[in-house]
């Protein structure tokens, strides 16, 4: 629901909206030079506005124009407030969950594009792996991706180091040819 506008036709509401609608530019005005923004502005204005609907429309008020400007005063201090609460939270929550360098964030996660790149690379490596000949592809997984000794890799194929060697040369020279851009 909007703030009605001077030209918004509004009831009998009292003194109080009376100076609202006549003041309204003002009060406008009054809350985009302390917030800088005309959108906030709005914002807070809608704000006052609504309030005005949880007064007692039956009490004197001797100076409107001048409690609708604390009102407004209220409401801004109230907003600044919120912003305050709100950047003391997020930036709490910051601290536990995020490491700090040189004041700026640092991740332990690698980025969202970085990830889905990377789990794209070990996809293909892991087809070239499997279509490498039997005794390579075995010799390659035993030494380079199990963390065997070419000494234990040798003796878990019975075939001589020499022979894990050139198996794991082989796999190399080969996955690297196919994963080459």
């Amino acid at each position: 629901m909007a703030a009605p506008r001077s030209t918004d036709r509004v009831g009998d509401e009292g003194p109080l909206y009376s100076a609202f609608l006549e003041k309204r530019e003002a009060l406008l005005l009054f809350l985009a030079a302390r917030t800088r923004c005309m959108a906030t502005a709005e914002d807070l204005l809608q704000e006052l506005y609504l309030k005005l609907h949880g007064l007692d429309d039956e009490a004197a008020v001797r100076a409107p124009a001048g409690l609708l400007f604390r009102m407004a005063a209220n409401v801004l201090v109230d907003h600044v407030r919120s912003g305050d609460r709100s950047a003391r939270r997020d930036a709490s929550w910051r601290q536990e969950t995020r490491s700090m360098l040189a004041g700026e964030d640092v991740t332990d996660e690698p980025a969202a594009d970085e990830a889905l790149i990377a789990r794209e690379r070990i996809r293909l490596l892991a087809e070239a792996v499997a279509e490498l000949p039997p005794q390579m592809g075995r010799a390659f997984r035993l030494h380079k991706l199990e963390g065997l000794t070419q000494a234990q890799t040798a003796q878990a194929m019975g075939v001589s180091v020499k022979m894990v060697e050139q198996h794991i040369q082989a796999a190399v020279r080969n996955l690297t040819r196919r994963l080459r851009p």
